[in-house]
């Protein structure tokens, strides 16, 4: 069932924020035509909105499927979930991240793909990514007073509910722009992982020492060097584990390898022997299955488009005590987490160097293009100034 939109109740007070010049949205009507501009004068601010000024959107594959038709989306949208920016204005009653610091005009932020009422049943036993009433950055067809509803934009418009991290100023943009997918469900992923393999709460900060290393000894399988996989394959190295990345592309596997990464092409896996095995690709969910050992994890990342049902093979699962576990998307919690991570240890690695290509907003549709090519980076980015 599609997610519904958040609609605030129609007597809520609104902060009128007008914008001069009129900010730019790139707007998608639908499968084989480009996009169209559209200029948004301002915008009416409930009390706990924020709005933001775009720094850098990146492309994630989510957005390919969508402008391929691989993936249902209403029209007209503004795609784009990956994205880092400024705030520039706050409702009247002002806005809070996710560790509860208040906001501030001008403070660096990421925020989460999602927005969560916060107090339906899913919310509160802490499932706020698959909220009953959630709104999806990126995803949303626009409405009357909501327009800014996606990364591919001069502007956001966040509304209450969207998990907000500020972010180091230090950081490049190219780095932090993928934190709110790519990062961020890596971390959701790893922290699963480890927590299904009796490991505790993964630590993000560069002081944790040995409180960090909750993977230590841990043989552990990625499947996929796309982003997502890659950076989930560095955050477990990082705590401890003995990890092998796996992909069919031997240039994934060179870059793979600049973050000090053990990389292999699938044919050389070896069936049942790794305690956590995460498939970040969607194509290689029997491999998982089978490259699990007695009483180890398996964490599907990857399987978020259709694909071909895979064959079960129960009594391996129940005899071999195997977890096996779907994540999607993230808590806020879990944003926060990856945030800290890609200013702590993840300084260490050459992140931002997974963009490839940066391109101008309005040359977002070539960017689409590049984006879906054969042996294209694994983000392109789009920066409106």
């Amino acid at each position: 069932m599609r997610a519904a939109l958040v609609r605030p109740a129609e007597e809520v007070h609104r902060h009128d924020v007008p914008l001069r010049p009129a900010a730019v949205a790139m707007a998608w009507l639908g499968v084989g035509l480009p996009h169209e501009v559209l200029a948004v004068p301002g915008v009416a601010l409930a009390p706990h909105d924020v709005l933001v000024a775009v720094e850098m959107s990146t492309i994630c594959g989510s957005d390919i499927h969508t402008v391929q038709g691989r993936r249902h989306a209403p029209t007209p949208l503004v795609l784009g979930h990956e994205s880092v920016g400024r705030i520039i204005a706050i409702g009247d009653e002002g806005a809070r991240a996710v560790d509860g610091a208040a906001l501030h005009i001008g403070d660096r932020v990421v925020w989460s793909v999602t927005v969560s009422c916060g107090h339906c049943d899913r919310c509160l036993v802490g499932r706020t990514q698959k909220c009953r009433q959630l709104a999806k950055y990126g995803h949303a067809r626009i409405e009357p007073r909501w327009e800014l509803t996606g990364g591919f934009a001069g502007h956001v418009h966040l509304r209450a509910g969207t998990g907000i991290v500020r972010v180091p100023e230090a950081l490049p943009a190219a780095a932090l722009a993928p934190v709110s997918c790519a990062t961020a469900t890596a971390w959701a992923g790893v922290a699963r992982g480890a927590a299904l393999r009796g490991r505790g709460v993964p630590d993000p900060s560069p002081s944790a020492g040995e409180d960090a290393e909750v993977l230590a000894c841990e043989r552990v399988l990625v499947l996929g060097a796309g982003l997502v996989g890659l950076t989930a394959a560095v955050i477990a190295a990082e705590l401890g584990g003995r990890v092998q990345i796996a992909d069919p592309d031997p240039a994934r596997r060179a870059f793979a390898e600049r973050f000090a990464l053990t990389a292999i092409t699938p044919d050389d896996v070896a069936e049942e022997g790794f305690d956590l095995v995460i498939e970040a690709s969607g194509h290689a969910v029997r491999a998982a299955l089978d490259a699990v050992d007695v009483g180890g994890a398996v964490v599907l990342l990857g399987s978020v488009f259709p694909a071909d049902p895979v064959p079960l093979d129960a009594e391996r699962i129940v005899r071999g005590l195997v977890t096996v576990a779907g994540v999607h998307n993230y808590t806020g919690a879990e944003l926060h987490a990856a945030a800290a991570f890609m200013a702590g240890r993840g300084r260490a690695h050459p992140f931002a160097d997974a963009v490839g290509a940066v391109h101008p907003l309005a040359a977002v549709d070539a960017a689409l293009v590049q984006a879906a090519a054969p042996g294209a980076p694994l983000r392109v980015g789009l920066t409106p100034r």
